[in-house]
C-alpha cells in the first residue's frame, strides 16, 4: 500500500460527506497525512451577474449557502485537530464542484481523494449529474468513493 501524505476531501451537506470524513480520518492517522478539506459553492453557470443585481433572494441564498459551507467545514476540522491530524479547508465558489475539486487536488499536490457518492442513478444521474464520476475519469491520482 502507498503511503499517502496529502489527502483532499470534498464535502458538502450530504452524511455521505460524513461517512468519507470519517474514512479519512481513520487512514490519515495509520498514514500519518495530512487532511485538506474543501467545499465548493457552486454557481449557476447559465446566471449571470446582472441577475444577482435583480435578484437579492438569490443572492442572500448563495451567501447563506457559503456560511453553511463555512460552518461546516469549521466543524469538520476539529474533528481532525482533536486527534492531532494536520488539517486546512478551503471554500472555492464560482466553479462547478468537479473543477474546485481537481483545481484544489492539484494546488495541494494531493495523492489520494476520499468523497462520498450520493448513488444516484438513470434519470437523477442524467438531470443532476454525478461529481463523483466526473473525478473518477478526470483525477490522475487515486480516489476512494465513499458509497451510501
Amino acid at each position: 500500500m502507498s503511503q499517502y501524505q496529502q489527502i483532499l476531501v470534498p464535502v458538502d451537506e450530504s452524511p455521505i460527506s460524513y461517512s468519507a470524513v470519517e474514512h479519512a480520518l481513520s487512514l490519515a492517522k495509520s498514514q500519518n497525512a495530512q487532511v485538506t478539506i474543501v467545499s465548493v459553492v457552486a454557481v449557476d453557470p447559465f446566471v449571470g451577474v446582472d441577475f444577482y443585481a435583480v435578484a437579492p433572494a438569490i443572492t442572500e441564498y448563495f451567501m447563506q449557502a457559503e456560511k453553511s459551507a463555512q460552518l461546516r467545514l469549521e466543524d469538520i476540522k476539529q474533528t481532525f485537530v482533536r486527534d492531532g491530524i494536520e488539517v486546512k479547508t478551503r471554500l472555492i465558489h464560482g466553479v462547478s464542484p468537479t473543477e474546485g475539486i481537481l483545481q484544489v487536488a492539484d494546488e495541494i499536490s494531493a495523492d489520494l481523494i476520499i468523497m462520498g457518492s450520493h448513488g444516484r442513478t438513470g434519470l437523477k444521474k442524467a438531470m443532476l449529474g454525478s461529481v463523483a464520476q466526473n473525478i473518477l475519469t478526470q483525477c490522475p491520482i487515486p480516489v476512494l468513493i465513499i458509497k451510501q
